[in-house]
């Protein structure tokens, strides 16, 4: 698959978020107010994402685990915190229609993801890293990736970011090589390590779990793009929500809890995250240096 069959990709992606848009079209979701009045934030949560969200001995573990009991302190006297848990597909178009307040998952803001859906203030930074064999001394920099065989998850939102690798390769005379998509990371992984792939493209805190896990056969590359936002959707119906949200985020900061949690989960702090939420796609490219 070379970057020209990405236009398919596109058109499924556009076309998910025009269902979601139906779906907020159909049920209003809850604001503020309605939320404080029947005393309840219904919270959806996922089940298999780490480190932001995954099952341990039967119960939530991870960053968003710890970010809940902060949450519940946090609301106390406002409203209770009600955590549903579900599997990651078919999570956001829950939130635009209004069946779950918000989404405390590790969500990446996206251009199609934005004509639906409001983002929190980011709580992380999703910026697109390669990782390589551990000991691959073919690849020491993102010129050496040109040519190369490139796994990545299918419909990601990250595959949606290969033009910008693009325009770093062809910089040096470079050019992407052959891509090759998978339905999980595990699958890319495992490709990777028996030598079927070059190089795999994640976001960074999952590259920085995976190479913490298995530093003997994996290593972390450089960025493969510009910045990228970890942040919760919440329905474009809900902005009092949204802002009050952003100003529990803020609050994290300013304690320095927020860090701790980051440096706890993801094995380091990102300390310049904009501080207001994102609902338009210009506001996504100009704080994320997509031109």
């Amino acid at each position: 698959m070379d970057l020209k069959s990405m236009k398919l990709i596109k058109l499924l992606a556009t076309a998910m978020a025009l269902t979601l848009m139906c779906y907020s079209i159909v049920a209003k979701a809850a604001d503020l107010p309605e939320i404080e009045k029947r005393g309840v934030l219904k919270v959806v949560t996922e089940d298999n994402y780490a480190p932001f969200n995954f099952m341990k001995n039967g119960k939530p573990d991870g960053f968003h685990k710890d970010i809940l009991i902060e949450l519940k302190k946090y609301a106390k006297g406002k409203f209770k915190i009600q955590q549903s848990i579900l599997p990651w597909t078919g999570l956001l178009a829950a939130v635009s229609s209004g069946q779950y307040d918000v989404a405390i998952t590790g969500a990446l803001i996206t251009d199609d993801r934005l004509k639906a859906l409001n983002f929190v203030a980011p709580v992380a930074s999703a910026q697109d890293f390669y990782v390589k064999r551990a000991g691959d001394n073919r690849i020491k920099s993102v010129a050496d990736l040109s040519g190369k065989t490139l796994g990545i998850q299918a419909g990601s939102a990250l595959l949606a970011r290969l033009p910008e690798l693009e325009v770093m390769l062809k910089k040096t005379g470079g050019k992407i090589g052959k891509i090759v998509q998978y339905q999980s990371y595990p699958e890319a992984y495992a490709d990777l390590a028996n030598g079927r792939l070059d190089y795999v493209i994640n976001a960074v805190i999952s590259v920085n779990d995976l190479v913490k896990k298995h530093p003997n056969t994996f290593a972390k590359g450089q960025a493969v793009s510009g910045h990228g936002f970890v942040a919760w959707p919440v329905s474009k119906t809900s902005p009092k929500l949204l802002n009050y949200l952003s100003g529990f985020v803020k609050h994290l900061k300013e304690t320095g809890k927020l860090k701790e949690l980051q440096i706890k989960w993801f094995g380091q702090a990102f300390n310049n995250l904009p501080d207001q939420p994102i609902t338009t796609v210009k506001e996504f490219h100009e704080l994320a240096g997509i031109k």
